[in-house]
């Protein structure tokens, strides 16, 4: 019996494929980069230096909302617009995954039918696999994969269910948080800590008999916004009323997106913002991979173990627990404990 599993392609073979906008290649990458094999971690770490030089220079937008706000119909008609004027756009729109099952839904492809079906468009369905902030746990690694493929335009649309968002927002240049009028979302019900996030609050649904609702909201948002300390100095969030469904005013949506990028390029903000990701993204993978780390280490993983039962039976602290491991790991801790 042939074996049907699909060989692994090279370092170069994916770099190569990648810069030539190969979809297949990019789907293959993301699935090497989200696997937790030790080979693959390996291969993918070398395959997101090599394409390095290629990555960068996208528009990096995340988006979010509470379900039922429109982020879904919003980002499939945007998309149809950009690829209209010659754009390339990724679209990573996170699932969340039970906490109970581990499953996921998966079904953005279905919700952005009309952007799916274009060429130039890409869109990677994720679980988040239970990670905070609404990401999926490989979300920037697969972003840098989607620019190196040629997407100058990559948004993450975040699972927008409460969970800190302050994940995606390092991840992205610009945050835009889509609201509506009279559903739940108002001012004393919307949690501020999205709200200081935002560059750009778009009141969505803005049609038919709830334009007035919409356009009332808006000038709430712009008074209350000047009450929060705004995400970066150097710009004064925007609020604006949308219609993805009709697609109304998502040419302004997507001018203000521009002028965004003009002004933190010109003030020196963007290329900062960057290099903090960057600085970010390094510290998230440690943590990360000193948890795999500890898990994988029979000895390790046996001490976890034996600490976790001593925190759940009252007899340790949480950070002496966590100190009494990092000893075991033959880290410094401030300080070493054990039971």
């Amino acid at each position: 019996m042939s074996n049907s599993k699909r060989p692994q392609l090279s370092t170069a073979d994916f770099v190569q494929g990648l810069a030539a906008g190969d979809r297949a290649v990019l789907a293959q990458a993301i699935t090497l980069v989200e696997s937790n094999r030790p080979s693959d971690r390996r291969a993918a770490d070398d395959l997101l230096q090599a394409i390095l030089p290629r990555t960068g220079k996208a528009h990096r937008i995340g988006l979010t909302g509470v379900p039922g706000v429109g982020k879904s119909t919003t980002i499939d008609q945007l998309g149809i617009n950009l690829v209209a004027a010659g754009h390339k756009v990724a679209v990573l729109a996170v699932d969340p995954t039970s906490t109970r099952t581990g499953g996921s839904i998966l079904g953005d492809k279905t919700r952005m039918n009309r952007l799916a079906q274009s060429a130039a468009a890409f869109i990677r369905p994720s679980p988040t696999s239970g990670t905070l902030g609404g990401v999926a746990r490989k979300t920037r690694e697969t972003l840098a994969l989607c620019e190196a493929a040629g997407f100058d335009v990559v948004i993450v649309e975040t699972v927008g269910v409460g969970q800190s968002e302050t994940t995606v927002a390092d991840m992205v240049d610009i945050f835009v948080v889509l609201l509506l009028a009279g559903g739940g979302d108002d001012l004393q019900g919307i949690k501020k800590g999205i709200i200081e996030l935002a560059d750009i609050v778009a009141i969505n649904k803005a049609d038919g008999d709830n334009i007035a609702r919409a356009t009332a909201a808006a000038a709430e948002y712009t008074g209350a916004l000047h009450i929060f300390t705004p995400a970066d100095a150097v710009w004064q969030p925007k609020v604006l009323t949308i219609s993805g469904r009709d697609n109304g005013g998502l040419d302004t949506l997507w001018s203000t997106i521009s002028a965004h990028r003009t002004c933190m390029r010109d003030t020196g903000e963007f290329e900062a913002r960057r290099q903090r990701q960057a600085v970010g993204w390094m510290r998230a993978l440690l943590q990360e991979r000193l948890s795999s780390m500890a898990a994988a280490t029979p000895a390790l993983a046996a001490r976890r173990s034996e600490l976790e039962r001593a925190v759940q039976a009252g007899t340790m602290t949480p950070p002496h627990a966590v100190d009494a491991l990092l000893a075991a790991m033959g880290l410094s801790p401030s300080v070493t404990t054990t039971p």
